[in-house]
């Protein structure tokens, strides 16, 4: 099974360089962020003739998470426990919720497709907000580990946090910044300590994410990583392949995004030892 993410950046502005890719690649699971698309909005057909059945949650022209898929998904879920909300408490007293997080169950495996805020200034009020969101993300997934040892998990997508300092062009450039903050980098630690690991980076797979579209940036590789997929112990084994898909961002109107792709050795049915034998 081939499982991919890739912040899209507007799918509707991108639909066709989307599909294109989906179909040349021979990918059957696609998590999308930023898909900036209500339900009624989304090109369902332009994936429908092509395969793929999406699953979405969009809210407005703003954040939006998706998947298509040519395998049957199931388990489709909104969100999770406890994430925070963000903008002007409504009449009921609480804050909005964001389209960030959605869930899907593809062959046994369980997919999240996932768009961290981006806390804009460390002293903005998105800043705590990203943090918080990011906590209470660790929650849930140490809560799904507990409560399935040998679950099939993998939490992909854009999580605005460089690691590293190699995950930047020039660390210097951030000093005072967002996604290189340590309690950002705290955060993010806090998942492979939840029991989660960076599959592609694991593997060797070396390289940039996201370049701005200011300032020449891809033409430089003055990029960042901060698109990931981090995969539970029992979905890390199943990984055959890993890869960084940067000629996506070549091209006209590509997403300042590319996508990140890992290919699974998944048991079917045929690999079933205890099937009953024909002779």
């Amino acid at each position: 099974m081939r499982v991919a993410t890739w912040n899209v950046n507007s799918i509707r502005s991108r639909v066709g360089r989307v599909v294109d890719w989906l179909v040349r690649e021979d990918v059957d699971v696609l998590g999308m962020q930023e898909i900036k698309a209500k339900p009624d909005q989304f090109p369902y057909e332009a994936f429908a003739e092509a395969g793929y059945e999406i699953e979405l949650h969009g809210l407005n022209q703003w954040n939006g998470v998706a998947f298509a898929s040519r395998l049957p998904m199931s388990d489709v879920t909104v969100g999770f426990p406890s994430a925070p909300g963000f903008g002007k408490v409504d009449e009921a007293g609480d804050l909005p919720q964001e389209a960030r997080a959605l869930g899907v169950t593809v062959d046994g495996t369980r997919l999240w497709s996932l768009y961290v805020p981006n806390g804009r200034e460390l002293d903005n009020p998105h800043y705590p907000y990203k943090l918080e969101w990011l906590a209470r993300l660790a929650d849930a997934t140490r809560s799904w580990l507990t409560a399935d040892l040998d679950l099939k998990l993998a939490l992909m997508g854009d999580f605005n946090i460089a690691p590293l300092d190699t995950d930047v062009w020039d660390i210097a450039a951030f000093e005072g910044k967002t996604h290189v903050s340590q309690p950002e980098r705290d955060a993010f630690a806090a998942f492979e300590t939840a029991g989660l690991t960076d599959v592609l980076r694991t593997r060797g797979v070396e390289g940039y994410t996201y370049w701005d579209y200011q300032q020449l940036r891809f033409p430089r590789n003055e990029g960042m990583r901060i698109d990931f997929i981090l995969g539970s112990k029992s979905f890390t084994e199943l990984v055959t392949d890993a890869r960084i898909e940067r000629n996506e961002r070549k091209g006209d109107a590509p997403s300042d995004h590319v996508p990140l792709v890992v290919d699974l050795d998944v048991p079917t049915d045929e690999d079933d030892d205890d099937r009953p034998m024909i002779f």
